[in-house]
């Protein structure tokens, strides 16, 4: 059943669908800006309304501040929609110095990772984002995603996060829906579904939209879904769910996210060539066909 105009979804201030965008690189592993520019235009007419450079899917740990930087700058003369930079890391102070750098050069928001690998407390946590909350300008993306980082984020942390200024919104990659709703409603932040596969049931819980690695090739479907769920129109968003299975389950599910994205933008003919830095390695030809086949599956090709 659907409700004409029942417009459920609150405004997304960074966008409704967002590409976790790959960073191009020529054959010798530099950045193709060029070719960056030219992808988050192809992005933003397939349906994006907002853009994440430097991300993890844009090989954040291997580029270098410098590079951070420049990227923001030519993706934002590019398009004009929201672009939010990845600056997290698992060092406080190199987080706070890109937080900084990428917010001075136009970033509309900054995405910054839970601390990874360093394990810390839930003291130390609050603690991380109260040094970069301290020298934000822009608004704050909590981005939490415990199977890159290994932390479980508790409710009562998330309610001291809420509490600084610029932290405005949360990515969530837990998949734990349950906690997450809890979580929205005591802190009154704005929340993305981080996980491609559970974009429909976050939109249900009251998430605004998506910080995705399949929008990079699949805006447009992902788009469609956010509006017929904001009409009321649920079976509609239903089946652009299960059309875009194939697409999300072959860039996701092996867990080679910006390897897959990469792929599956060469064959899009989005970006040209898969160059990518080590550890990564550009994807082999099985991984080209996977791509390539989850696009057909999903009707993109």
């Amino acid at each position: 059943m659907s409700t004409p105009n029942a417009n459920l979804l609150d405004s997304a201030p960074f966008g409704r669908v967002i590409p976790a965008m790959v960073t191009p690189m020529k054959s010798d592993g530099a950045i193709d800006y060029d070719a960056a520019a030219a992808l988050a235009q192809h992005l933003v007419s397939d349906g994006a309304d907002g853009l994440l450079v430097n991300g993890t899917t844009g090989e954040s740990p291997v580029t270098h501040l410098e590079e951070k930087v420049k990227l923001v700058q030519v993706v934002k003369q590019a398009v004009d929609v929201p672009v939010i930079s990845g600056a997290g890391s698992n060092d406080t102070a190199h987080t706070v110095r890109m937080a900084e750098m990428t917010q001075d050069a136009g970033a509309d928001g900054l995405l910054i990772v839970m601390p990874y690998y360093s394990r810390p407390s839930q003291s130390g946590i609050v603690a991380h984002y109260k040094a970069v909350n301290e020298v934000a300008e822009k608004p704050i993306i909590v981005y939490d995603v415990p199977g890159r980082t290994g932390l479980h984020v508790t409710t009562s942390t998330y309610q001291r996060l809420a509490e600084f200024e610029h932290i405005a919104a949360v990515k969530d990659a837990t998949g734990n829906i349950a906690e997450a709703l809890v979580k929205r409603r005591l802190t009154n932040l704005v929340w993305y579904s981080g996980d491609d596969s559970l974009y429909l049931p976050f939109l249900a819980m009251g998430a605004v939209g998506v910080i995705s690695v399949a929008a990079d090739v699949a805006a447009k479907p992902m788009r469609q879904l956010a509006e017929a769920f904001d009409s009321g129109d649920i079976r509609k968003a239903q089946e652009l769910a299960a059309q875009s299975e194939p697409v999300i389950t072959a860039l996701n599910g092996d867990g080679f996210q910006a390897v897959m994205a990469k792929a599956a933008l060469k064959i899009k003919g989005y970006i040209p060539g898969t160059t990518m830095r080590e550890p990564n390695v550009g994807p082999s030809a099985r991984e080209l066909d996977k791509a390539e086949e989850g696009m057909r599956r999903a009707g993109l090709l």
